[in-house]
């Protein structure tokens, strides 16, 4: 497994990356580095990038155009207009969605365990220790033998971030992962992954929560049109932003949420 101890400095360098879907241009030269131990939360407007942004670091796009590194490692390049990614580096980033994406014949168990069997090979009696572990730190274990169906939004959502570092990731990658949820269950989450971010888990968040993004970031970087805007510690993005579409995109947020 790979392990992402290369380099001291930069954990993730993504450089000019491109992707567009037929004529509409979602990335456009996009370049950010991140740091280990960094917790990175990335905001802005429905259609800036940040969920395709996302999805390209898990390699589950493509690009045009750019290439990534991890742990001083190339992780995805471009060659002769062909996306090549290191499928061992990719392995070693976790990431959970907006809808779960939980198998829903399989119980809570079992969806814990698939992956690091199937993929690492690990034995069934470990596998199961691990999740079973996992779920009674996430307040889960009484519901090992449930299915997803059984299972309200804030306990799938935990389950999914339970699964994910069933693969001890090296950079966690969390998309929108609170905004399918009813108001109350939105904190139990939440509480889960400021857990991991105490625990120094590198990880890239894409939210429109202004209030989680000041209390879990160690930066804000704000998107728009496809390039980076703003980059900062959160006090500044979010409290005195330098740029004027961030100080629009900050002000309308916070209005609508008044």
């Amino acid at each position: 497994m790979f392990d992402g101890t290369r380099d001291q400095t930069a954990l993730v360098r993504m450089e000019g990356l491109h992707k567009s879907y037929g004529a509409v241009k979602v990335l456009q030269g996009l370049d950010i580095e991140m740091k280990r131990g960094d917790r990175v939360v990335v905001i802005g407007p429905s259609g800036g990038g940040k969920s395709t942004l996302l999805r390209v670091l898990m390699g589950l796009e493509k690009v045009d155009a750019g290439n990534i590194s991890f742990g001083g490692r190339p992780y995805i390049t471009v060659r002769n207009g062909k996306t090549v990614i290191d499928t061992e580096v990719r392995r070693s980033i976790g990431m959970v969605f907006q809808h779960y994406t939980l198998f829903p014949h399989l119980s809570v168990l079992q969806n814990l365990v698939l992956a690091p069997c199937k993929v690492n090979g690990e034995g069934t009696a470990s596998a199961k220790a691990r999740a079973q572990a996992l779920l009674d730190r996430f307040g889960l274990g009484a519901r090992a033998g449930a299915y997803p169906a059984q299972l309200s939004g804030g306990q799938k959502q935990r389950v999914a971030i339970a699964r994910a570092l069933m693969l001890d990731p090296k950079l966690m990658l969390f998309d929108e992962v609170t905004s399918a949820l009813d108001p109350e269950l939105v904190a139990e989450v939440e509480q889960v992954m400021l857990e991991l971010a105490a625990q120094a888990m590198p990880m890239v968040i894409v939210t429109h929560d202004m209030w989680f993004a000041r209390n879990i970031a160690s930066r804000v970087i704000f998107c728009a049109g496809g390039v980076v805007v703003e980059d900062g510690p959160p006090e500044q993005v979010l409290g005195k932003p330098i740029h004027e579409r961030t100080r629009e995109f900050i002000n309308r947020v916070f209005h609508i949420r008044a």
